[in-house]
């Protein structure tokens, strides 16, 4: 949530206003609530012009087109102190109007903060965090009289996980600060610029450096300096040459981003496949899965779905349990019984998820144990704490539901489960990698030749249940979190043995209720299907093509395989596409939904 970019020329640009504006509208898939641009002019002249509301809405109110300037900040704020408003947006000014700035993360000492500041003296305009880090910093600079003291003091009054952008009006010159939250400074052709995600920055140049918590940047038109945020002493950090396209953060022909990237799941499965085929990585990873008495994975929403089916995988194949945990329910869970041969597999798209970070920081404090990250942005906070990274493949993606990254994390686990397996000597069942991303193509063919009919049948209602049982339940979850999302309405995934103990009662004519099934677990499943049926409700049934299913099923949708393994992640396919035709029926943008975000930095 939130994000911010900075950039300072050699000279004054017209063009500012549009230069920020473009690096803000590739922010604003990680969710926002307000908007703001502050741009500093040649002659030190400071012009902030923010409000709430979506960047276009508040770029062309606030006329953002006209701004020019040396320096300028653009942030995207999501609420966390301080209420939806102009005074809370960002970026910020402190009292003397000579510094200004903007943050990503969570200030979480923000009210005792706030008191001293407000003691002294101080006039804060709203109850920002962000704002708080800009009057700590005027304090120090009063104190010191200079720039990089005043950060190294000021940031150790700071709790909590944040990155921050700061810049003196009359100085050629900006600062960005990493401690917790992702941070990137890129290098153009008489410029820098500073973000808290690539994908600002790749419109600009390829060149970057990615902060390491506890470093911040002193950056000018043509230098940049890197700092020890404890002691300012100066670390030795060269830029790299990235190769990632900016084209794949475009729609093209695609009226949204999340079915462009479900559409690109085929292309990316193949690419990670690709990877992943005698790479030495992956290689570590799973034996150091082998080689640990226990295992613990964890993650959130839907890396949390991706990890339970890995959970699934690796039992099965390989016969190695792995402790699954939410991550914010992992400090009280298994915090307390952590040992030193202990490993985590930290499981996050964006790498910056706070609840999953949290997992690795406790994690770290209570056991000398190894920690996997899964991830898809390898310059990430979780990445970078860890101590091996696997890499999903699947690019940038843009829409806030996770679609073509679930479907990445699923192959990436039963690759590494079945090559467990192979290390152990046991017999290994037959998956034809090679044959997946045809079966995502297929499942997508298919998954739209019957979209339409089944929301026919569920439209008209507000709530319907996903049912899965072994390995097609963390698709279920996963299809009714995507229906959640995109859809508010209120889908619920579960384990089709429970539904008689309790939701049956819902049950009534029409009403609707999905299957998710592989043929060996289809006797298990006609038997809670007949339960829905006698009740008179509408049975949807999701697998491999079967007589026996498609007889006692309403409407059956025939997957492309019947590989167990391959069974759930086909699946998820159609429940993503299912979302999000449903989502578009009812004018609901799919790639923002409301009160969430593609980035969650806060607890």
């Amino acid at each position: 949530m939130c994000g911010f970019f900075g950039i300072i020329y050699s000279d004054e640009r017209r063009e500012m206003g549009e230069v920020l504006f473009k690096a803000g509208k590739r922010l604003s898939y990680r969710g926002y609530d307000t908007s703001g641009v502050g741009v500093v002019d040649g002659s030190g002249n400071v012009e902030i012009r923010k409000d709430v509301g979506k960047i276009e809405e508040v770029a062309e109110k606030h006329r953002f087109a006209e701004l020019s300037g040396k320096k300028g900040i653009i942030q995207l704020r999501w609420a966390t102190f301080g209420v939806p408003s102009v005074r809370n947006a960002q970026p910020h000014k402190d009292c003397t109007g000579e510094f200004l700035g903007a943050h990503n993360g969570n200030i979480i000492n923000t009210p005792a903060l706030r008191m001293r500041l407000e003691s002294s003296g101080h006039k804060l305009m709203g109850e920002n965090d962000g704002e708080v880090i800009l009057h700590v910093i005027e304090d120090y600079y009063k104190i010191t009289g200079d720039m990089v003291q005043a950060i190294v003091q000021g940031t150790k009054d700071l709790e909590g996980d944040f990155a921050c952008i700061i810049t003196k009006r009359d100085e050629d010159r900006m600062f960005v600060v990493k401690k917790g939250s992702s941070l990137f400074l890129g290098k153009g052709d008489g410029y820098y610029c500073a973000s808290s995600d690539l994908a600002s920055i790749l419109d600009h140049t390829k060149q970057i450096l990615t902060l390491s918590d506890g470093e911040f940047v002193e950056f000018g038109t043509d230098y940049f300096i890197v700092r020890d945020l404890d002691t300012g002493e100066i670390i030795e950090k060269n830029l790299e040459e990235i190769d990632l396209d900016i084209g794949t953060v475009e729609k093209g022909s695609f009226p949204h981003f999340m079915l462009k990237e479900i559409y690109e799941s085929p292309q990316k499965a193949h690419s990670l496949i690709g990877l992943m085929s005698g790479n030495v990585v992956y290689d570590e990873g799973v034996d150091l899965i082998n080689a640990s008495p226990r295992v613990f994975i964890t993650g959130a929403g839907t890396s949390y779905h991706s990890a339970l089916l890995g959970t699934y995988y690796f039992s099965r194949i390989s016969g190695k349990l792995l402790n699954i945990s939410f991550a914010s329910d992992f400090r009280e869970f298994y915090a307390p019984v952590l040992e030193d041969d202990d490993l985590l597999i930290a499981v996050s798209q964006s790498g910056e998820t706070k609840d999953v970070k949290n997992v690795c920081d406790v994690f770290r404090e209570k056991t000398e144990g190894k920690i996997i990250s899964v991830v898809n942005n390898l310059g990430s906070t979780i990445a970078l704490l860890s101590d091996l990274v696997l890499p999903i493949a699947s690019d940038i993606e843009i829409s806030v539901p996770a679609t073509k990254t679930f479907v990445n994390q699923a192959i990436l686990f039963l690759n590494m489960a079945v090559l467990s397996a192979k290390k152990k000597m046991l017999n290994v069942p037959t998956i034809p990698f090679e044959k997946i991303p045809w079966i995502l193509e297929k499942s997508i063919e298919i998954s739209e030749e019957y979209v339409d009919k089944v929301i026919q049948a569920v439209d008209r209602f507000n709530e319907f249940y996903i049912l899965g049982y072994g390995l097609t339940y963390p698709a279920a979850l996963e299809g009714a979190l995507k229906v959640k999302e995109v859809v508010y309405v209120h889908a619920e995934g579960m384990y089709s043995g429970e539904f008689k103990h309790g939701p049956l009662s819902i049950v009534h004519q029409d009403y609707p209720v999905f299957f998710v099934s592989t043929i060996e677990d289809k006797f298990f499943v006609l038997s809670h299907i007949q339960e829905v049926k006698t009740r008179l409700g509408k049975v949807i049934t999701v697998a491999p093509e079967d007589p026996e299913l498609e007889e006692v099923s309403d409407i059956f949708i025939p997957l492309p395989t019947d590989n167990p393994y391959l069974v759930p992640i086909s699946a998820t396919i159609f429940f993503q596409l299912l979302a999000y035709h449903l989502g578009v029926n009812r004018g609901i943008d799919p790639d923002f939904p409301k009160n969430i975000s593609k980035t969650i930095t806060v607890d």
